[in-house]
């Protein structure tokens, strides 16, 4: 089976370099950049397409598909928690520790790596039950940083630049 992971267009925390636990929709840009990848993978046949419940990938998802109302999602694909962190600027933590997968540094209220990777990790191995050729995922970064982690290993437990730019799209074999 290829999965396809996607990661949703721009919003403004990402224009504006913060956490963020709001439920935001896509910039202007965010939504060209969904169109524009939806030109590069018009010929790409989905069996199905899953979501993160969150607007911004839905949104994008939505994009993708011409607005197919298809659109399975799952919360298993909520971006990480950031807890307390939200509203406030990237620098407020070691980014690297953030992301480290074998850190014991707490930031604020933010979920916990481990317990985020175990939840992307449960959603992957019940879409290793069915029976599609060909999958498309609409999530975010920390998302794709599990994705990373499943498919690739999680060796040196570093993850900062593991993560898939806007509307930037990767294929796995699962």
């Amino acid at each position: 089976m290829k999965v396809y992971i996607v990661r949703h267009g721009q919003v403004p925390h990402n224009a504006l370099r913060q956490y963020n636990t709001k439920d935001e929709d896509l910039t202007e840009l965010g939504i060209q950049q969904a169109e524009e990848l939806r030109e590069k993978i018009k010929n790409i046949h989905f069996d199905i397409v899953i979501s993160s419940p969150l607007l911004r990938a839905t949104h994008t998802a939505y994009i993708l598909t011409n607005y197919d109302d298809k659109i399975i999602t799952d919360e298993r694909l909520r971006e990480r928690s950031c807890g307390t962190l939200s509203g406030q600027p990237l620098e407020v933590t070691n980014r690297d520790e953030y992301w480290n997968y074998y850190s014991d540094i707490k930031y604020g209220t933010s979920e916990n790596i481990k317990i985020f990777f175990r939840r992307v990790f449960d959603f992957l191995d019940e879409l290793k039950t069915k029976d599609y050729n060909s999958v498309l995922i609409v999530a975010h970064s920390g998302v794709s940083k599990a994705f990373s982690a499943y498919f690739e290993g999680i060796s040196d437990g570093k993850f900062l630049n593991r993560g898939l730019k806007n509307c930037e799209i990767k294929m796995y074999e699962l």
